[in-house]
């Protein structure tokens, strides 16, 4: 999908998506902020958010819980605070990485390592990301120096699904293009003709086009995507983070070597490489990590559901 996938219909102005649109015009309105301002309102969302019982609260603690043992439970509290305000100031990066101007976003971005990706040119890449909280910023980001196409999952909200379209794209070249997650086809299509696509495969997608691989030393579902579109391409695998720096002082994108000897042609090998340098990025800013998502909800034959609560 590129950005002309991204039309206006007269749908999106029924009775009942007037609501969806109101909320997007405070939110539109809220991103006038400073950055100074947008991030104690995102710290103020996430401490509110932090105090409901929610079951994405569970899901988190869980998580934290079984990644982070060697924590105290004064720790692992903290870890889950923190995550919570993370999370709070997510929703308002999302404000900055659709609708701030480049010159104006360009001034939070400090880069480092961007001539892996220039040595990594010829051919495919694969610019292999993880849910940080920052994920949109971090997209929004290494758009700005490199023409990448992305992956996105579809809302269920049109509103939303359309501002998204035009948001991620809104930094691009112009060139950039949007696939839906299970458009494989279109993926590879785009790999094989040389384009820079995000990918971020760190999530639960079920055990039918995965494998189990250790992640924090927890049996995970892992997708072996990131190793077959390598293969079948030739695309090289470029991995690079994005962490919000302290203070007002912005963000940090970092673009790491590519991955050698990848991949291996067997999937658990291959998997479990990706967990680990999965791993590695968590670990360099655990609460920025989303830790909402149910990473371990597939689970082996005979063992019980991590997240059921007692």
């Amino acid at each position: 999908m590129n950005a002309k996938g991204a039309n206006f219909q007269l749908r999106f102005l029924s009775p009942g998506l007037l609501k969806t649109w109101l909320y997007f015009a405070i939110w539109r309105i809220a991103v006038l902020l400073p950055f100074s301002g947008l991030l104690g309102l995102g710290k103020l969302v996430g401490l509110f958010l932090y105090k409901l019982p929610t079951n994405r609260k569970h899901i988190a603690k869980t998580n934290i819980e079984l990644c982070f043992p060697e924590l105290d439970k004064t720790q692992q509290a903290k870890l889950l605070r923190e995550n919570f305000v993370n999370m709070g100031i997510a929703i308002m990066e999302l404000g900055i990485a659709w609708w701030w101007s480049k010159k104006r976003f360009s001034k939070l971005l400090k880069f480092e390592g961007l001539e892996h990706l220039q040595q990594a040119e010829g051919k495919g890449i694969i610019l292999l990301s993880i849910h940080y909280t920052t994920i949109e910023v971090g997209a929004a980001a290494i758009s700005t120096v490199c023409d990448r196409d992305g992956m996105y999952r579809a809302h269920g909200n049109p509103i939303y699904d359309y501002i998204q379209i035009k948001g991620r794209l809104h930094k691009s070249s112009g060139n950039s293009r949007l696939y839906e997650r299970r458009d494989v086809r279109g993926t590879m299509k785009a790999l094989k003709a040389g384009r820079t696509v995000w990918y971020a495969p760190d999530q639960d997608y079920g055990i039918k086009q995965g494998v189990f691989a250790p992640f924090f030393g927890v049996n995970a579902a892992t997708v072996y995507a990131t190793a077959r579109l390598a293969e079948k391409t030739g695309a090289t695998v470029v991995p690079f983070t994005h962490v919000r720096l302290p203070g007002n002082q912005g963000y940090k994108i970092t673009v790491h070597p590519a991955l050698e000897d990848f991949p291996t042609g067997d999937d658990i090998i291959d998997a479990t490489r990706v967990n680990n340098l999965v791993e590695s990025f968590v670990r360099l800013q655990p609460e920025q990590y989303l830790w909402a998502h149910r990473r371990f909800k597939t689970r082996p034959a005979g063992e019980s559901d991590f997240y059921t609560k007692s």
